[in-house]
């Protein structure tokens, strides 16, 4: 069954890298991966496969600001849409909107906070083929300095509803589509970067933890539960940074 992907969606995400080849072989440690590599053609882009299914992208990092880094997609039916609309919501439009050959057509922005994200318009390429099982995708969270005002320009971009489901000691916001839950966004810890962070399921987090740190990662944040599941955070041998998740199946919003 082809996965689809409602507009406003995270449908993919891909890895900027500056060292490819390990980037390829320390994912493929950590959770398993095979890389399709797709020729000159793509400009060194690759997809990251689990059980013979599409789950992510890796590629050379083209920004140097931002070093090596995961971005997160959004499904989209027409992305030169969704550039007008981050145009007028305060947004900027960072890499105009293109066609990637027959793969989809793709555009990169940054929020007004500043944060780095990308939509995707479907052409052969839907997105992830597996989404919420061991070693694939399984959430996108936003770190932003003002959680309301990226409430407000997700809403007005994508058409997102928000739903607060924080308490007295954290803000936290639902962004859903349809009612459905497809990401959420919170305030930047002091010091901490503001990103959309890539969150993939596993098993055992605490074992693929340790196996992480074995091959090269460094810890940020260290196992810990949660009322969705157990979770660390880390950083990969050049720098990006991405989250795992042993999610908890009786955990509901």
């Amino acid at each position: 069954m082809t996965q689809t992907y409602a507009p406003g969606t995270p449908n993919w995400v891909d890895l900027g890298s500056t060292d490819v080849a390990a980037a390829a072989q320390f994912y493929g440690g950590v959770f398993g991966w095979t890389l399709d590599d797709l020729g000159p053609d793509a400009g060194g882009y690759g997809i990251f496969r689990k059980d013979g299914k599409q789950v992510a992208g890796l590629g050379p990092a083209t920004d140097p600001t931002r070093g090596t880094s995961w971005s997160t997609y959004f499904a989209t039916d027409d992305v030169d849409d969704v550039a007008s609309k981050v145009q007028a919501s305060g947004g900027q439009v960072v890499l105009a909107p293109m066609d990637v050959m027959d793969q989809g057509r793709m555009a990169v922005f940054t929020d007004p906070g500043g944060v780095f994200f990308s939509a995707w318009q479907p052409g052969k390429h839907r997105g992830a083929e597996l989404v919420n099982q061991p070693g694939s995708l399984t959430w996108n969270e936003l770190a932003t300095p003002d959680l309301d005002a990226g409430k407000t320009f997700y809403e007005q971009v994508f058409g997102l509803t928000t739903r607060d489901i924080g308490n007295e000691e954290m803000s936290y916001t639902l962004l859903e589509v349809e009612g459905r839950p497809v990401a959420g966004a919170m305030p930047a810890a002091e010091g901490m970067p503001t990103a959309w962070s890539v969150y993939f399921a596993v098993d055992d987090c605490d074992q693929v933890y340790a196996k992480a740190l074995e091959l090269g990662a460094q810890a940020v944040m260290p196992p810990q539960d949660s009322p969705p599941g157990r979770f660390a955070i880390l950083v990969d041998p050049q720098g990006g940074a991405f989250a795992i998740i042993k999610n908890n199946p009786d955990f509901t919003v």
